[in-house]
């Protein structure tokens, strides 16, 4: 009897996805769960199971192009001989050749077919594909053979040194992924969407890089979790939002209306090898240092290891981005529409300044400095709103009294 496979609903904010790869082609056997093609749904890619065991008889939506939730993609038939109907132009030309193409692992069987999810797992456990033997159907490398082989190290190589950053796409032309593409759409509709205006502060965080030093030990081995000066200024940042609310807000020009949200879902910028991703972290104002150091660290592995769903990206408030992650000490953040306010923070650095000491008056001595840049939408929030938000942030960082 012929099942139908369709794009499914993988988030409550998504109404439609793009098929990016066929895994199997018709005439394939399948399995029930076995991954049977790629979809991806605003940012993020995933893989589809069969819904049945059988045989794949007819794929109905190429590679490339968007359906809606709901579009018939393939035909299932549970009868083993049932015909298939000969692939598209464009199927035929994705299927899988006798060779596997560059990029493609097999395992040590010659069989072994890793999808993209378990090619980023192996990078990021550094294991060797090509020594694996799947455990899966045919074959098939599975996600837990590469966590038995990271375990165990005895399948592991040194990984192939990466490419100078300054040559690795000099000499070629190639079409830009979709992520890439979206952002940069993103990135345009937000500068012409909005009225983007940028404060930068100045903020001596001594006391907290004192705080960190002296608890990051406790911290790591009592909940597992390294605390970097982010969570700091992200904790900050959610008290300021409630003191100052409009800057978690959103406005809509065209029906004249501000929406004030009433709680602070805060969204993390992280740099991943597909591009930047926003996870959120909702109702944030509700977690302590701790807890909210917890959670970014779990959104970011969550980013960078391609396992966040649609919904995992929606709903923002705010938005928070660690622009001195990479050395940098300011830039000036493009907002995340419909927000109105991101926040940037910059590379804490030690460097003489001058400090008004009580007993011996005005002194220069050494102290950790960042400067934090706050992107806003001036058609909602002034001048003045936004230095109010900086100043308050300032007090709170500087006055370094956090309960870790």
């Amino acid at each position: 009897m012929p099942v139908s496979v369709t794009m499914p609903r993988l988030g409550e904010s998504v109404a439609e996805g793009t098929v990016t790869r066929w895994l199997k082609q018709p005439g394939d056997r399948v399995e029930l769960d076995e991954p049977l093609l790629e979809v991806s749904t605003d940012k993020v890619d995933t893989e589809v199971p069969s819904p049945a065991a059988g045989v794949l008889v007819r794929i109905v939506v190429d590679s490339d192009e968007t359906v809606a939730v709901g579009t018939e993609l393939a035909v299932i038939s549970d009868g083993v001989d049932a015909p298939a109907d000969p692939p598209s132009t464009a199927v035929a030309e994705a299927a899988a050749p006798a060779t596997p193409p560059v990029g493609v692992s097999v395992g040590a069987n010659g069989a072994g077919y890793a999808t993209p999810l378990v090619r980023r797992l192996a990078v990021a456990h550094q294991v060797d594909l090509s020594v694996l033997v799947g455990t899966g159907v045919s074959g098939r490398i599975r996600k837990e053979d590469v966590l038995k082989a990271a375990e165990s190290r005895s399948a592991l190589s040194p990984p192939p040194p990466a490419p100078e950053p300054s040559r690795a796409a000099h000499g070629r032309t190639e079409r830009l992924t979709r992520l890439r593409a979206l952002i940069a759409d993103r990135m345009v509709d937000s500068l012409q969407w909005s009225a983007q205006l940028t404060t930068v502060v100045e903020v001596d965080v001594t006391r907290i890089a004192q705080l960190r030093e002296r608890t990051k030990a406790d911290v790591e081995r009592r909940h597992g979790v390294k605390l970097t000066f982010l969570p700091f200024f992200a904790l900050a940042a959610l008290e300021a939002l409630r003191a100052h609310p409009v800057l978690n807000a959103s406005i809509d020009t065209a029906a004249g209306t501000v929406t004030y949200h009433g709680a602070e879902h805060l969204g993390i910028a992280v740099d991943t090898d597909r591009g930047l991703l926003v996870p959120v972290i909702r109702d944030a104002g509700e977690l302590n240092l701790v807890g909210l150091a917890k959670r970014i660290a779990d959104v970011a592995d969550r980013a960078r290891s391609n396992n966040l769903s649609p919904d995992d990206l929606a709903g923002g408030t705010f938005t928070v981005t660690n622009t001195g992650s990479r050395g940098a000490l300011f830039d000036t953040p493009i907002l995340n529409p419909p927000q109105v306010g991101i926040l940037g923070t910059g590379a804490v650095v030690r460097r003489p300044v001058a400090v008004d000491d009580p007993d011996l008056g005005e002194v220069t001595t050494v102290r950790s400095m960042v400067y934090l840049a706050l992107t806003y939408d001036h058609r909602l929030v002034d001048g003045a709103d936004g230095a109010a938000f900086l100043s308050t942030l300032k007090r709170r960082l500087e006055g370094g009294a956090f309960e870790v």
